[in-house]
């Protein structure tokens, strides 16, 4: 299972990176309208706000998962999380706690 991770995280981290690559050749570092965008539809506004929730689930279960000592350390799949998505902190978060687990056993 680490490699299947390891793959969805490499792909998570550059599916939306296209995007957000597209979103800046044509308006730039345009901030507020990202923003509108993400909220631009009454589907995009839904998607948007599902995604948020289960990162913000996801920033609670690697914190709290944090207090086991076999757990990676939370602080870098958090900011993955806030610098390119949960589509790739998720899963190099899986992949980190399984070869983690690995090492610990």
């Amino acid at each position: 299972m680490k490699r299947i991770y390891l793959f969805l995280a490499i792909v998570g981290a550059i599916i939306p990176y296209i995007f957000y690559f597209q979103f800046i050749q044509v308006e730039g570092l345009n901030f507020s309208l990202f923003i509108m965008e993400l909220f631009g539809s009454k589907a995009a506004s839904g998607f948007t706000a599902d995604v948020l929730l289960a990162t913000v689930a996801f920033w609670f279960f690697i914190f709290q998962r944090s207090k086991n000592p076999t757990a990676p350390r939370p602080l870098l799949f958090f900011i993955l999380s806030c610098t390119v998505g949960l589509s790739c902190a998720l899963p190099a978060y899986l992949y980190a706690n399984e070869k983690h687990a690995n090492n610990v056993t």
